[in-house]
């Protein structure tokens, strides 16, 4: 039973992922909470700030906010936008969610109005789980408008909250009846929706099923060497694929681990003796530069993941001697294909490539430089996407990456660029075509190219060139602002504004995107 929307795999190639044991068929609260019962349940499975809680414990809150949601009546299939920061009841809703069978779908906690909006459309969601507040904003305000009195609004703190609004802390300690109707989920069935880097405007909803994540989650904790003893720090957002699942914070639990779910910082990993984590180069530097200037090193740390972004090789060196640990590359998409260098391979391997992909199905080619791939935990469509299906997958099911790659002598790969047009800062993707759509509705803005500019902070800032809409140029400010009140999130707001008399086109009459990035490179170095 699948969810309209959803492209399953094609039922051979399914069939032959169950034979070789990619999929398991179990439901990922299952996977990832263990048996009941056993030695497990007395260990601490999460820690934020000085609350510890344990499988056990963890397991019975999951349980009670499961029936909590049953009795307000959210079923199977059911839809639920979640936008909570890192924390317990993150992990605590995405399992009783689980358990019901119903689908989260994860927003970030950088997302605002705008792009809540556009997520509660695609999935047809009829639910929004929300903190009241976060980085001074309204959370709470938001929801009541896009919600319109219609849904099912839970809210993590205080708030003030209306009738049929749910506190969400108090829903997981209240008990509620356990009794089951048998609506929990197969391992075909869709588990979450995750966010695509949006390359042609805002993002595609990916649909993970439970075979497929659950697979994901074994593979990526195998590769990292994780297991009882493991402590993750979650220092990138949950909500994303590479600190959820790869292996992340779920991946650390199905193998028996802790997973801290605290700022990211030196001294908590000193604190909670932190063995693994997983960051974007940019945080990676941050981290070696506090430890070049004195900040204690955290000497439990035994393998530091880098992804999200490119890494040089320079940056690659200097993390390794200076932070004292073992390097894990690691480059994917959450439409699936993981790679991973090895814990085994040469040093010049682990800071030259990208690693190869992490199981033997994993299927990949290399077409005109762009990847290509297909396997066990790669979708095969997004979800309620037709026509950006009809582009993105080949005939024979293989998913353009978009990524321009080349294979290294070690049969790695190296990522050498994008063929889709996309701005990377720190792992965010921010799609070009939606911030320049933006900015056009500005009156002051006439034609709008939006590129990636080089930052060492984030690896790639955002640049926009601009021609003016008549005598008033707008300032960089201006732009900002008004993209604020749009309700856009902050990190696709433009770090620099070139207002110039006209933009580059090429023979075509395209507007020449390299002759732009090329420009502000250059600038960028004077």
């Amino acid at each position: 039973m699948t969810v309209a929307g959803y492209v399953p795999v094609p039922p051979e190639r399914a069939e032959r992922y169950r034979r070789a044991g990619h999929w398991a068929g179990a439901g990922l609260a299952d996977l990832v909470l263990g048996p009941p019962g056993g030695g497990r349940e007395r260990r601490v499975a999460l820690v934020e700030g000085e609350e510890r809680v344990t499988y056990g414990e963890l397991r019975a809150a999951s349980g009670r906010l499961a029936a909590r949601l049953r009795g307000l009546g959210l079923r199977r299939e059911d839809r639920v936008v979640v936008q909570l920061p890192n924390g317990v009841p993150f992990v605590t809703l995405l399992l009783a969610l689980w358990r019901l069978g119903a689908i989260p779908v994860l927003a970030l906690p950088a997302h605002r109005e705008h792009e809540l909006r556009h997520l509660l459309a695609m999935s047809g969601a009829g639910a929004l789980a929300i903190p009241a507040r976060l980085h001074r904003a309204d959370h709470v305000a938001v929801a009541r408008r896009l919600l319109g009195g219609r849904g099912l609004l839970l809210v993590l703190g205080e708030a003030g909250l209306r009738p049929g609004e749910i506190d969400l802390g108090a829903a997981m300690r209240t008990p509620a009846p356990r009794r089951e109707d048998g609506t929990g989920p197969g391992g075909g069935d869709v588990a979450l929706l995750l966010l695509s880097g949006g390359s042609t405007g805002l993002p595609k909803l990916i649909p993970r099923t439970h075979d497929d994540y659950g697979c994901n989650l074994r593979v990526s904790a195998e590769l990292a060497g994780l297991g009882e003893d493991s402590v993750y720090l979650s220092a990138l957002p949950a909500g994303h694929n590479f600190a959820l699942g790869c292996p992340g914070v779920m991946g650390t639990l199905l193998r028996g681990g802790r997973a801290v779910l605290g700022p990211p910082a030196l001294g908590i990993m000193t604190r909670e003796r932190v063995t693994v984590t997983a960051v974007v180069p940019g945080l990676a530097a941050r981290w070696a530069d506090a430890v070049a200037a004195g900040e204690p090193r955290p000497r439990t740390l035994r393998l530091l993941q880098v992804g999200g972004a490119h890494l040089s090789p320079d940056l690659a060196r200097r993390l390794r001697r200076v932070l004292g640990c073992a390097l894990q590359q690691v480059y994917g998409m959450a439409e699936g294909l993981l790679c991973f260098t090895r814990l085994d391979d040469p040093g010049d391997v682990v800071e030259g490539t990208q690693g190869r992909p992490a199981l033997p199905d994993d299927e990949v080619r290399i077409v005109d430089g762009e990847l290509q791939a297909r396997g066990p935990y790669t979708i095969a469509g997004y979800f309620r996407a037709p026509e950006a299906n009809a582009v993105a997958f080949t005939a024979d099911g293989f998913y353009r990456t978009g990524d321009l790659v080349r294979r290294h002598p070690s049969g790695n790969l190296v990522v050498e660029g994008r063929v889709k047009d996309v701005i990377n800062r720190s792992g965010e993707k921010i799609a070009a075509a939606e911030l320049e759509d933006l900015a056009l509705a500005h009156p002051g803005v006439a034609e709008a190219a939006a590129v990636a500019m080089p930052d060492a902070a984030s690896g790639e800032a955002v640049c926009l060139y601009a021609v003016a809409r008549g005598p008033a140029v707008p300032t960089l400010g201006e732009i900002r602002s008004f993209l604020d009140g749009l309700g856009v999130a902050r990190y696709k707001l433009p770090d620099r504004l070139e207002v110039v008399a006209g933009l580059p086109l090429t023979a075509v009459g395209k507007v020449d995107k390299a002759a732009l990035r090329e420009r502000v490179a250059r600038e960028s170095r004077v």
